[in-house]
């Protein structure tokens, strides 16, 4: 190394210690504040899995100085950083260190702040963060859209490491003619077998297994409406759908925009291996609206929400007297049958409806979301996430709510984490938050999915849609979508072979007030 060069780095690193130490211990005064820092976003007295990015935050305490000093309950593990602005971002290494050396402890993070001019140090409260043993699944999948009613041109599906905040597209619509692609689902959270739907010249459901996309076509004959809200039977041979004839229509106040409800829906079976759809038939199949499937972890049960059917003039202002049930149906694989319809958890009761029923992996626990009335909850302010003890039917409201919608969860593979989708920020763009669950039901403070800068979701007007645990990278990209796009659809036939979902589907719209039987028994 040339002599200047070296004289050169010498001088550099001596001026950054003579700053920093300017910067960090040159204050004559410390004063203890009895009060905790306000930082956004609020993780104050969370619970975190061990495998989660660095929890970044905004400081929003006046000062042009900031020091941040984390240590552990354990003694294990101590980081520092320093922040002119209030922004506190931490090395991603020395935070996976901290947090996998403290599994089952309690980070404690100590921040004070302080004017230049003032030459005083303000130390606030500590802040504590508890670091759970189990970690949670590594990726994160999402649908990224603007906030609204109708408009898709632009459209992606992503998917998030939750470990870095490493973020690639899996769909962009911008290449696929600028088609809606919704419903990512996949099998008992694994990245190699899951499915995606695409609206409009490229429909179709794609289902994506070991490397391969494969375009197919679910309606079945003269369904009203495509095969959707999907869920995954865990043999992976059989996927559950509602097929629904969906209504929009707006409110002429500001207190609600919109409305969407069902005229008319149902439950139908994809078999994978026969590439055959089912309508899952019972005696009041032609008496009752049935959406949001959801397989038990075992598969032995279908979980599924439904309320009466409604009449031909139904319209947005009747909707306040929908409600629908959590029932479920038992399950036969081998001769794809089901069993009687029973009711898990009585709404209409309480004058209220349940939506996207998801149960634990471990069986025990179901969350649901329950609100006042109708299908579709997500624009509706009074959703709030409830838990039912599948062992003893209590129901319980989850600590997790807001004044603002909770809506779509899911859990991840172990059962100790449920994401859910949040409205509370703003009232009007969705973010995704977890929450610990416990053994017994019992949840954590959740919090927001930490971004690389912390004041992303103060500048963001997109919406995160459908947040889905996966449990590694998904090996896909955009183009593979396009190009899978041009396959020519597997068209799906219809199983059935005594009653056609053609002729049940006739036999739902005509039914109206006539109280016959139409013969749809098991």
């Amino acid at each position: 190394m040339k002599p200047y060069i070296r004289s050169l780095q010498i001088l550099i690193a001596a001026i950054a210690l003579l700053i920093g130490g300017c910067s960090t211990e040159n204050f004559e005064d410390t004063q203890k504040l009895d009060r905790q820092p306000s930082i956004d976003p609020d993780y104050a007295d969370v619970t975190i899995p061990p495998n989660i990015a660095p929890m970044n935050f905004f400081i929003k305490e006046d000062g042009d100085f900031f020091r941040i000093k984390v240590t552990a309950s354990s003694g294990e593990g101590e980081l520092s950083v320093t922040s002119d602005d209030g922004i506190v971002q931490f090395p991603e290494d020395e935070w996976k260190e901290m947090l996998t050396s403290n599994k089952g402890h309690t980070i404690d993070i100590q921040i004070s702040a302080a004017k230049k001019e003032e030459n005083a140090l303000k130390q606030f409260r500590t802040i504590q963060m508890h670091v759970a043993n189990e970690p949670m699944d590594s990726y994160l999948a999402y649908r990224l859209l603007y906030p609204g009613y109708y408009s898709w041109s632009k459209m992606k599906i992503m998917q998030r490491s939750l470990e870095t905040f490493h973020e690639e597209s899996l769909i962009e619509n911008q290449i696929l003619e600028k088609n809606c692609a919704n419903c990512h689902t996949f099998n008992q959270n694994n990245p190699d077998e899951f499915m995606i739907h695409i609206r409009g010249s490229k429909g179709g459901t794609y289902f994506g297994e070991n490397g391969k996309l494969t375009r197919t076509a679910l309606k079945a004959e003269n369904m009203p409406g495509g095969a959707t809200y999907p869920s995954w039977h865990p043999g992976g041979r059989y996927v559950a759908y509602s097929s629904n004839k969906v209504k929009q229509s707006f409110y002429a106040h500001p207190k609600k925009s919109i409305e969407v409800y069902d005229q008319a829906s149902a439950l139908v079976l994809y078999d994978r291996e026969k590439n055959e759809m089912l309508y899952i038939r019972e005696q009041d199949t032609t008496d009752h609206m049935q959406t949001f499937p959801s397989w038990g972890p075992e598969g032995k049960y279908l979980y599924f929400c439904r309320t009466r059917q409604v009449k031909e003039n139904y319209s947005v202002q009747n909707v306040k007297d929908i409600h629908y049930d959590l029932a479920r149906k038992q399950f036969n694989p081998e001769t794809r049958t089901f069993g009687k319809t029973e009711i898990v958890f009585d709404a209409s009761a309480r004058d209220e409806s349940v939506s996207f029923p998801k149960i634990s992996p471990d069986g025990k626990h179901l969350v649901f979301t329950l609100h006042d009335y109708g299908t579709f909850p997500i624009w509706h302010k009074e959703a709030d996430l409830y838990l039912l003890n599948l062992q003893n039917g209590k129901v319980e409201k989850l600590p997790v709510n807001s004044d603002e919608t909770e809506s779509y969860h899911t859990w991840s593979s172990n059962g100790r984490w449920l994401v859910f989708s949040s409205k509370r920020r703003d009232g009007r763009s969705a973010r995704p938050y977890f929450t610990w669950i416990g053994p017994s039901g019992e949840a954590g403070k959740p919090f927001v999915l930490p971004q690389e800068d912390p004041t992303r979701y103060d500048r963001m007007l997109k919406t995160f849609n459908i947040p889905e645990f996966v449990k590694g990278r998904i090996n896909f990209e955009p183009r593979d979508f396009a190009r899978a796009a041009g396959q020519q659809s597997l068209q799906a036939k219809a199983g059935n072979s005594v009653d056609s979902i053609q002729t049940w589907y006739r036999q739902k719209e005509n039914k109206g007030d006539d109280e016959t039987d139409w013969g749809l028994h098991e």
